[in-house]
């Protein structure tokens, strides 16, 4: 028979919970480190996150939970977090206590939150992070008095720079503190009928006192999220009744709990806390001061991207060629091993230069990562939204709705998460519908490549920009504006409404965790290449098996013959071995590209090449994008297996698959690629629905098939219609193709 938690001495389990921005997640690697599993929670999309940490014999097991600003359900965020804690999530243990995570330098704001939780019924224990920027400001407090008009243990951490961090380790892993008890009261009035709405719920499943209390404060005082489960008619009929008669005696029963928590938070804070007298401009006030300035803040928020999309060339190019080398000395290796054959074809030209070709364009997605991860950490992403607010609410949508679209760059699927915070319905559905517009990271190898081969990173613009770098903002400027353009189309006309005002709390800045940002990286690089050794590996494999298949073709010419009669003319000295050598490489091109050509993926291919012709595309890159709808980043490894880059010394890297698609040409001559052909392709992956995952994410966040088939129309559309007006208005202006 299986024990419960609370039944082995030596395992317990926390809830950690606090607002955004009050440094969670920091405090969260910093205590359990590497020893973390990631996953979903059963039904619906947003992450679950849960570590551990040892502490003599007691194992500490910490739940990550999402930040938020309340526990009164208004959105999923809030819903999930206050059913965690109370047990009541599927797949899900609850926790024995709560430990709550408070930022030092704004105590009062922080505090609502922590008196919600301290009515859930649980132990709980508060850290107060942050203790240098508070002090910074001026900031003194009283912890012992604190704790005592709390009722719990309040401890004072440093989290980022792991200042408090043992001391805290060991209070958790002490007795479990009381359970605390409601300190704020409301009006006598109101609080006989919480009083009453609590009975109700202590007869039924709320066993546990203080939570029925908490529970019916929220019932009975609080708004209930759009897709939260009502209470049950008979507990409905009697908060409306409730409310009714509050009603009747001129009272505002909606505002009573803010206007009652925040009046005892204040006087709590007088006596704990010391302000100073004089009010103290911060170094985050003035850097406010040109950050966030109508005119220097976007100029300084585009700079900071161009400077992102410089460095991803720049600094990558090195390790790049390293792996690229590796995995080539891997293919030769693999072929001075293994026996001749399909099966050691299928390793090397399939395995090994299909995912290989991928893998090349792990530093650039790790540069990218770390940028993102480092503008998170400092506190400019608040700002990012606020500077983007203007330009957001002039298509309905306010700046709110730019932070999942930051997140977005990374992956669309936890930006199509993170609309979870959106309050407003119709905001966070028009959200989700354009988030996939924003280049996220499995486009970055296809935009890696195009520019690569066509875009050299050593020519300037004005002699101080490279071009590829330039290149690779305009994609993702591109996304921005598609993205901005669509939003207005659809406030316009399937989604209309109007969006609230933006409310934003801007976080002091702050130095980065290295610990974090190293964590947020290696998470970043086993995604990827855990997609690489799954999907696209599985895709690598089908498309060796399309591209070599079928054997028995009818071929334009006996090329066995060809190569017989050049070695009987080398051997009769008619021919020099140097030319009868590049003779004999180039047949065999030529073989290998007909045969491809004539394989299934060729046929295929050339099913399609008539409607995609117009864009400048031939089979080849039809079947690439065709593949991509897996995984983008299978674009690359498509390239790599058709143009049999796995047989060459530089199997799998970028650039032997550059100079392949520089060398190929048409029949007549003409180059199959060209600078405007990359362009178009770039154009093409910006604005397509290419990710399965990404529609099966909005399909659960919007819990139907009808949106999810809106985007993937639309999506297509639009990129047919952008590569069409690209291509054709290129050749028109004699730019090649």
């Amino acid at each position: 028979m299986s024990r419960t938690v609370s039944e082995i001495p030596s395992l317990r389990r926390l809830a950690l919970v606090g607002n955004p921005n009050c440094g969670k997640t920091t405090l969260f690697n910093a205590l359990t480190g590497l020893r973390q599993k990631v996953g979903n929670y059963p039904g619906v999309t947003v992450e679950k996150k849960e570590g551990r940490f040892t502490v003599g014999d007691v194992e500490v097991v910490v739940i990550d939970l999402p930040g938020v600003y309340s526990l009164s359900a208004r959105s999923l965020d809030e819903r999930i977090t206050r059913d965690v804690v109370l047990g009541r999530q599927a797949g899900t243990d609850p926790p024995e206590a709560i430990l709550a995570i408070a930022d030092a330098s704004n105590l009062e704001r922080n505090l609502y939150l922590v008196t919600q939780v301290m009515e859930l019924g649980r132990p709980v224990w508060l850290a107060l992070n942050m203790m240098d920027l508070a002090a910074a400001k001026g900031l003194t407090f009283d912890l012992e008095r604190l704790s005592q008009a709390l009722g719990i243990p309040v401890i004072p951490i440093v989290a980022s720079k792991g200042v408090g961090l043992e001391a805290l380790r060991r209070k958790l892993a002490e007795p479990l503190p009381p359970v605390p008890t409601r300190r704020w009261r409301l009006p006598q009035v109101i609080e006989s009928e919480v009083a009453a709405l609590a009975e109700r719920l202590r007869a039924g499943s709320w066993s546990d006192s203080a939570a029925a209390e908490g529970e019916a404060i929220r019932l009975l005082l609080g708004d209930v999220a759009e897709d939260d489960a009502l209470p049950p008619a008979e507990l409905q009929s009697a908060v409306n009744a409730a409310r009714g008669r509050l009603e009747a005696l001129g009272i505002e029963w909606w505002t009573a709990e803010a206007e009652g928590r925040y009046s005892w938070i204040h006087a709590v804070c007088r006596s704990a806390v010391v302000q100073p007298e004089l009010f103290q401009q911060t170094a985050s006030d003035r850097i406010d001061a040109v950050v966030t300035h109508r005119l220097w803040g976007p100029l300084l928020f585009a700079g900071l991207m161009l400077l992102v999309f410089q460095s991803i060339f720049t600094w990558a190019q090195a390790p790049m060629d390293a792996i690229s080398w590796l995995m080539g000395r891997l293919a030769l290796a693999t072929r001075g091993v293994l026996s001749p054959g399909e099966f050691t074809d299928l390793i090397v030209d399939g395995v090994l230069a299909g995912v290989g070709a991928v893998v090349t364009f792990l530093p650039q997605i790790l540069i990218l990562t770390f940028f993102i991860a480092l503008l998170e950490d400092t506190g400019y992403m608040a700002r990012a939204a606020f500077i983007m607010d203007r330009l957001m609410r002039r298509v309905g949508l306010s700046g709110k709705s730019f932070i999942p679209l930051l997140s977005s760059f990374a992956c669309a699927i936890p930006g199509i998460t993170a609309t979870r915070t959106i309050e407003n319905a119709k905001d966070r559905l028009v959200t989700i519908l354009i988030a996939p517009l924003m280049s996220c990271s499995a486009r970055l190898p296809v935009y890696a490549l195009m520019i690569g081969a066509f875009f050299p990173a050593d020519r300037r613009l004005w002699g101080v920009f490279s071009l590829a770098g330039v290149m690779l903002f305009a994609m993702y400027g591109l996304g921005i504006a598609a993205a901005v353009a669509v939003a207005w189309l659809f406030k316009k006309t399937l989604i209309r409404g109007a969006s609230p005002p933006l409310i934003l709390e801007l976080p002091p800045y702050r130095l980065p965790s290295p610990r974090t940002l190293l964590l947020t990286m290696l998470s970043a690089a086993w995604q990827f290449l855990y997609r690489a050794g799954t999907v696209i590996l599985a895709i690598a494999v089908v498309l060796w098996f399309l591209a070599t298949y079928p054997r028995d073709v009818a071929l334009s010419r006996d090329y066995a013959a060809e190569r017989a009669a050049v070695a009987e003319a080398v051997q009769r000295g008619q021919t020099p071995e140097a030319e009868a050598s590049a003779y004999l490489q180039a047949l065999e091109n030529l073989e290998k590209a007909e045969r491809r050509e004539k394989s299934y993926i060729g046929r295929a291919g050339k099913l399609i090449e008539p409607l995609i012709a117009p864009l400048g595309f031939n089979w080849k890159i039809g079947v690439g994008i065709i593949s991509a709808f897996a995984a983008r980043e299978v674009f690359v490894g498509t390239l790599a297996i058709i143009y049999g880059v796995g047989e060459d010394e530089d199997a799998a890297g970028s650039r032997a698959l550059s100079a392949a698609l520089q060398a190929d040409r048409y029949p007549d001559g003409r180059s199959v690629f060209s600078p405007l052909v990359a362009v178009s392709i770039m154009v093409f992956f910006v604005l397509a629905m290419q990710c399965m995952s990404t529609l099966a994410v909005t399909r659960r966040e919007t819990n139907s098939w009808g949106w999810p088939a809106v985007m993937f129309v639309y999506m297509t559309l639009l990129a047919y219609t952008g590569s069409l007006i690209v291509y054709q208005t290129g050749r028109w202006l004699g730019l090649g193709g």
